[in-house]
Parts: structure tokens; sequence; C-alpha cells
């Protein structure tokens, strides 16, 4: 007779066991994330085929390049408030503090003559101090997320117009600083594509695989639970909003040297592009789930109705209108999703 080994048994039992209630709640949350991915991507396609069938310039590679080119700064505005808002926070200076910061770098490389790489690294810090003072405000001083940083976009946008002389700051349009955004290491690709997708990799890993993107997520989805867990939720909500800061200060070094000047009434109404961008992206405005890739889809998706529109020589008003309807059918479809999952 066989002899009967009991952990062999166990072994087997608990191979065969049911995963845990946790367990089951996360992939079936990561499912959906794939599958609002999978929906937004799909909706770009269509978005696409539909203005080529329209204009076949659409599809040119001058035009798509065009695309790109006008999703970078609104793009890089949305990867960090896509951590602000994936937290349950918002960021409503991120336009006037980008302002802010390429009148910084003007001031910085032009009026004081840093070099445009130690400029560069100063606009930086600039933005990370917006970030860090908005964090402030909400994480310490307890104020509402839409409040504070309302408050920042009204003295960002005050001080952008006070250090400039209510005048624009301009670059030598042959220096580094500006092929930063307008040259092309590779053939016919802006630098300022480059340096888009780069920050959005940074963003994905930086979401996806370290303490402050696991921290933002667990704020996010339930900020008393992560601070009876042990967590230091004050001091990882200023670390997020300043992070968030980095890439408000790098949109302003992308439209500055695309511009070949620092604009101080330039970022006004950019903040609601990088929200919209952010939801239809899939990134839930309640907190608790979000994805840099979605956000990048959903910033593609606003270049393209706009440069879908202007070939198709719609009036500019009515192509505010048609945006708007797009932003509230992503909230609505955020909204629902949310009623699905309760």
């Amino acid at each position: 007779m066989s002899e009967v080994h009991p952990a062999t048994d166990a072994a087997t039992e608990a191979a065969a066991a049911p995963p845990p209630p946790q367990e089951v709640t996360r992939r079936g949350a990561q499912l959906r994330m794939r599958l609002q991915q999978l929906f937004a991507f799909a909706g770009l396609i269509v978005i696409c085929v539909i203005f080529t069938l329209a204009n076949p310039v659409f599809a040119t590679f001058s035009n798509m390049t065009t695309i790109l080119f006008s999703a970078v700064v609104i793009g890089t505005l949305a990867l960090g408030v896509t951590f602000v808002i994936i937290a349950a926070g918002i960021d409503l200076s991120i336009g006037t503090g980008m302002a802010l910061c390429a009148v910084m770098a003007g001031t910085f490389i032009t009026n004081w003559g840093i070099p445009w790489p130690i400029g560069v690294v100063l606009t930086l810090g600039v933005g990370a101090l917006i970030g860090a003072v908005n964090g402030t405000l909400v994480a310490y001083l307890r104020l509402p997320p839409f409040i504070a940083t309302l408050a920042m976009m009204l003295v960002a946008q005050g001080l952008a117009l006070v250090i400039s002389n209510v005048s624009p700051i301009y670059f030598d349009i042959q220096s580094g600083y500006v092929k930063l955004s307008t040259g092309s290491i590779v053939p016919g690709i802006p630098n300022a594509v480059l340096i888009y997708l780069l920050a959005a990799v940074v963003a994905a890993v930086v979401l996806s695989r370290t303490l402050l993107g696991r921290y933002t997520f667990a704020i996010g989805s339930n900020q008393e639970a992560t601070a009876l867990s042990g967590i230091a939720v004050p001091r990882w909500t200023l670390a997020i909003y300043t992070f968030a800061g980095l890439f408000t200060a790098l949109a302003g070094i992308l439209i500055s040297a695309r511009l070949g000047s620092a604009q101080p009434a330039t970022g006004q109404g950019y903040e609601l592009y990088a929200i919209a961008a952010v939801v239809i992206g899939g990134t839930s405005l309640v907190g608790g789930k979000g994805s840099i890739l979605g956000t990048v889809i959903g910033a593609l998706i606003i270049a393209v109705i706009q440069n879908g529109l202007q070939l198709l020589s719609f009036p500019q008003p009515w192509q505010l209108v048609i945006l708007g309807t797009v932003i509230l059918l992503a909230v609505y479809a955020d909204m629902a999703r949310k009623k699905g999952t309760t």
C-alpha cells in the first residue's frame, strides 16, 4: 500500500484553493484599467479614421508630427496632474504655473545670462517649489485642493506678469535652449516630442514601480486607511504635489523653447485641457485609479480633435463646443464606471 504524505496533500489543497478576496479585487481593478485603456485607444483610432476619410491630408507624416508636437505641452502637464488626481486631489495652478516657469527660464537665461543647462535645472526647481507650496497647503494646512491650487493659480499668474514687467522675454533662437524643443536629433521628429515620450516613460515607471506611485494609489483609494496603516500621508501628499510640479516646469521649458520667448500671459486654460486629457484617459476624478498610458492617449485624443477640426476649417467657437462635449462624455463615462463597480 502506498504511503500518504500529509505535506503533499496540504500543498495540493493550497494550490487548488481560490485566491484571497484582496487578490481578486486587485486583478479585477487591473482588468478594468486595461479595458479603459483599450477603449480610449480604440476611440483614438476611430477619430483618426474619421478625419482621414474627411481629409486625406490628416494622415500624412508631416501632419502626424504636427499632432505630436501640439500634444507635448498639454500632455506634459497632464503627466504631473495624473499623480495628483489619482491621489484624490486637483491642481488648477499648472497652467499659470507653467507660464511662471517659462518666465523664470527667460529670467535665468536671458536676463541673468546663466548658461541654459543650469537655467533648465533652476526652472525645474521653480516648478518643484510651486508644487511643494501646493502640497503644503493641502497636506499640512488642510485646505481643499481646489481652493489651494486656485489661489496658487492666481499667485503664479500675477508673479509671471510682475517678474516679466508684462512683456515677453526672448531667447536666442540659435541657442541650445530653443533647440530643446524645435531641434531634431531624430530627423523629422522635434526634440520636444522625444522629451515628452521620455517624461511619460519616467512617470509610468514612478507610478507603477516606486513607493511614491504605490502610496499615490493608496492615498487616493482611502486616505484614512492609509494613515492608519502607518504611512505618513501628509509627507507623501507633499511629495506627490512636488513631483507634479516638475512636469509643470518641464511644460514651461518646452513651450517657451518652442515659441522662442517666455510669454507671461500664456497658460490660462491649459489646466482644463490637461485635466481633460487625464479623465479621457480613464483616470478617476475621485482618485484611486489611473495610468500614464491612458493619460498619453487622452492628450493625443485632444490634439487629434483640435488638428482635425482645423483641417476641416471648423470655426474656433465650434471647436471649443466639440471639445467640451468630449470632456463631458469622458466625465460621464467615469461616473458610469464608478456606479458599475459599487
